[in-house]
């Protein structure tokens, strides 16, 4: 029987079924590696296994359908001339290439924010030179490429091997054989790309049939989600939706209901007769799992552990979504990054916001950072916004000493940082700077030694004991040590210079770093959102009590926070709120983020938890400190409803305020 089928069709299923095992052995070294799913069941396991194959089998497929469109229109002219034996070899060569990159990058990726390669991981190639050498600093490259050019090699032999295995012998066929081996071979071939016996073929979505993200981002293919990614993209304001919801934006920022005005002025009778310093320090890679002051299992943060007990701290506070150039654009325009592929950082459409940063009036203000302000765009948000900034970046310190890609590490960033202020303090000139730290972030780049700091060695830490922190290596956790002594170390010279006791620090973490599933926060993880909890402390003795307030807070609530402590007059045209009001609110923390695969939006009240995705509007709502994950949207209706519409009405005001918020010329 298979003697009778001709070559070319045979040719044809050989490539797929080599195609479809190399994808098999990269889903299994993902599995291996980077799946994280040792306290899933065996039954979402191989679930998510079924779905893998799949959708491996259909990417094989398609990465072959040209050329087996071509071969069949040729058939048996392909196993017999130079000119295709050569196309086939290149093509097959170029194929295999293309989908071990995107293998690489997307193992990669998902190593850094445990999900998969999809369309927004393209904001890297808006500054390829930093990508770039974030890559060449974290991996081996060189050997890779190596790799890369002997893994062509053997494909290419591989291509010519399977070409002459076919290419000698040839059946007599008549056109109405030829015709149907033409039809039956499109039709099985496009089967296994529809892969479904219902009315709808299979989709990424169906790979996201479990509570558990972990198994959800198994299942997946990442060629296949790339480009299906591409589908979620930036919309503009709509006003119908925004119209209809802006009496709810309204109620809870207490604005006006008669006419759209998102304008709060803020004017205090009195004001300090020495107006204090604020000082803003962006945390980079930090949330309140990591954090041993918050439960972790390590003492990973004993420095910024003493700080936050003698600080006013927000246990339950939030970042709008897990990037950092979100949440440098959301704590400076005091709206939240809502773009799906790129950050909003990178629309030039709206870098033109009424901030309150720029309305310290008196007030000398600076921007430091390790790298280049070029990066993501930043520059344009904070220049466009900020009236006589000094920005601080590479090129601009008297020593430097690069660490990595991302400029000078932290040591030195604050002491060049220190510097500066130490000089303006001295001259009486009361300053606001924003300080951006980088050290704890990939390739996590920290020294042999430091004054007292010290990395720990591999052999200098329980395995166990890292493995209930949630720590990925030991060399994330001293990235994250590093960090935590190098802020304490702020702290001491701040106090040597002389400006500490009149300023305001307020330190928060950009988004949490990726971890592990651990006994702590294990809600927060299954909910995906545990790269938004971060820590968020205002530390200051002269101005600020120690205690914890425990109501919900965001990112976009930074300036109007500071702003009010440092009695500044100002007017808020942001959808922030002051955490410190004394008038009752029930405050919420609002949250931008992917669920099953596509753009979603949360929001979190108490201990509730309400999302929403964008597309299917798939619903829930979750109890955070209960220990069943269980959707109550059925069981509170009431409750499902109203905090729909307080999440669709930041969404909506988000988008409205993105083109609507600019200054007055």
């Amino acid at each position: 029987m298979l003697k009778k089928i001709p070559n070319y069709i045979k040719y044809i299923f050989t490539n797929v079924l080599f195609l479809f095992v190399y994808l098999f052995i990269f889903r299994i070294l993902f599995y291996q590696y980077f799946a994280q799913l040792e306290e899933v069941s065996s039954a979402e396991i191989q679930r998510a296994f079924w779905l893998g194959i799949r959708f491996d089998l259909k990417l094989a497929i398609i990465s072959f359908f040209p050329l087996a469109i071509l071969i069949l229109i040729v058939n048996y002219r392909f196993l017999e001339r130079k000119f295709y034996r050569k196309l086939a070899n290149v093509y097959l060569v170029l194929a295999y290439l293309t989908l071990t990159l995107f293998y690489l990058f997307d193992f990669g990726y998902y190593d850094y924010l445990s999900i998969r390669l999809d369309a927004s991981s393209l904001r890297f190639l808006s500054n390829l030179k930093i990508s770039s050498q974030v890559l060449m600093e974290s991996y081996p490259i060189y050997k890779g490429i190596f790799g890369l050019i002997l893994l062509c090699f053997l494909i290419y032999l591989l291509s010519k091997f399977i070409y002459n295995s076919y290419r000698n012998n040839r059946n007599s066929l008549s056109k109405k054989i030829k015709a149907v081996y033409f039809i039956g071979t499109i039709l099985l071939l496009s089967y296994g790309i529809y892969s479904s016996i219902t009315h709808y073929p299979l989709r990424w979505s169906e790979a996201f049939f479990s509570k558990k993200n972990a198994v959800n981002q198994f299942a997946l293919n990442p060629v296949l989600y790339f480009f299906d990614s591409f589908a979620y993209r930036s919309e503009g304001v709509n006003m119908d939706e925004f119209n209809k919801y802006y009496p709810v934006i309204a109620t809870h920022l207490n604005l006006p209901k008669d006419s759209v005005s998102f304008k709060r002025k803020v004017v205090f009778d009195s004001t300090f007769t020495k107006k204090p310093n604020v000082i803003i320090v962006m945390m980079e890679s930090v949330g309140v799992k990591p954090m041993s002051y918050y439960g972790n299992a390590i003492k990973s943060t004993p420095k910024m552990d003493s700080i936050i007990q003698k600080s006013l701290s927000f246990p339950n506070f939030y970042v709008h979504k897990s990037g950092t150039a979100a949440s440098v654009f959301a704590s400076v325009t005091g709206l939240p990054d809502i773009e799906n592929v790129r950050t909003a950082s990178r629309n030039p459409l709206i870098q033109d916001q009424r901030i309150i940063f720029d309305q310290f009036k008196g007030y000398e203000k600076l921007y430091f950072l390790g790298g280049s302000a070029n990066w993501a765009n930043i520059r344009s948000v904070f220049q466009s916004n900020i009236n006589g900034l000094k920005i601080f970046e590479e090129g601009s310190y008297n020593t430097e000493k690069r660490a990595d890609v991302w400029g000078i590490d932290d040591y030195e960033l604050f002491k060049e940082s220190n510097k500066e202020l130490e000089k303006l303090s001295k001259e009486n000139k009361p300053f606001i700077a924003y300080i951006q730290t980088a050290s704890n972030h990939m390739p996590f780049t920290v020294p042999d030694e430091k004054e007292s700091f010290k990395p720990l060695k591999e052999n200098e830490v329980d395995a166990i004991t890292l493995e209930k922190s949630g720590f990925k290596s030991v060399a994330q956790l001293n990235a994250l040590r590093y960090l935590d002594f190098n802020i304490g170390k702020f702290l001491e010279r701040a106090k040597e210079a002389g400006y500490y006791n009149n300023t305001i620090f307020a330190f928060f973490g950009d988004h949490n770093t990726a971890m592990k599933r651990t006994e702590n926060y294990t809600k927060e993880f299954d909910l995906d959102i545990q790269l938004q909890h971060v820590p968020f402390f205002i530390h200051g003795p002269k101005f600020v009590k120690s205690r914890a307030i425990s109501k919900n807070g965001k990112l976009i609530d930074l300036f109007p926070t500071v702003a009010n402590l440092a009695k500044i007059n100002h007017t808020n045209y942001t959808l922030g709120s002051n955490l410190l009001d004394s008038i009752p609110k029930n405050n919420a923390s609002f949250v931008y983020l992917k669920i099953n695969g596509e753009p979603a939006v949360g929001i979190i009240q108490d201990s509730l938890y309400y999302s929403k995705t964008s597309i299917s509007k798939t619903t829930g709502l979750y109890h955070l400190k209960t220990k069943e994950l269980k959707n109550l949207t059925l069981e509170k209706p009431l409750v499902a409803k109203k905090m729909d519409s307080l999440l669709s009405a930041f969404y909506n005001s988000t988008k409205y305020l993105y083109f609507n918020n600019k200054k007055v010329k």
